[in-house]
Formats: structure tokens, sequence, C-alpha cells
């Protein structure tokens, strides 16, 4: 069963500024090769860490809206686990957005 997920990655842009474009559309590709439906991504721009946490001391950060089945997010991380581009991985499943059209308002008087 296809849920829906946010998946936030820090990207390790140290002396590659000028690739990050071509980054995003790589990462954007394995998402798919995994099976999952992209519906947005959201290019956050660079942003310098509060603490410093190893070798980086900012990072460039991208979230990604997308369907998929939950092992499909345990694929995903075990190969950006492995990947020198990302810093930082982050999933979060969304909840379904159900409207309840029977809302009742009260009548003032």
């Amino acid at each position: 069963m296809n849920r829906r997920y946010e998946a936030l990655l820090v990207l390790n842009t140290h002396a590659k500024e000028e690739n990050v474009k071509e980054m995003i559309e790589r990462l954007e590709s394995e998402f798919e090769k995994e099976g999952a439906k992209v519906e947005q991504v959201q290019k956050m721009d660079k942003r310098h860490f509060s603490y410093e946490a190893g070798p980086l001391e900012a990072g460039y950060y991208v979230n990604f809206i997308l369907n998929t089945d939950p092992q499909s997010i345990v694929r995903l991380r075990t190969k950006f686990k492995l990947d020198p581009d990302v810093y930082r991985q982050h999933y979060q499943r969304l909840e379904e957005n159900k409207e309840n059209p029977s809302k009742r308002v009260a009548k003032s008087k």
C-alpha cells in the first residue's frame, strides 16, 4: 500500500556548488527507480548548521514529497546512507488529508 512521505535530504555541496541541480535530478531519479512517485521537490537553499558536526559547516536542504510503500523507504535510506552527496536524511510519513464535509457551524444570535 502506497503512503505519502516527506523526505528531507541535506546535500554535501562542499566544492560542488555549481552541481546542485544535477544532484537533485539524480536523487529524484533514484526515488523513481525504487518505485516512488515524486509529487513535489522543494529546494530550500544552502543553510549553515547550528553546530559543526564533522567536516561540513553548511548543507543544501531539499525536501521531497512522494508516494511509495514503506519497504521502498527502507531501501532508499540504505542507498542514500552510502551516497557521498547525501550528508543527512530524514523521512516522515504524512497524514492523509481527510476533509470532514459535515462540519456544523454554530448560528449566532
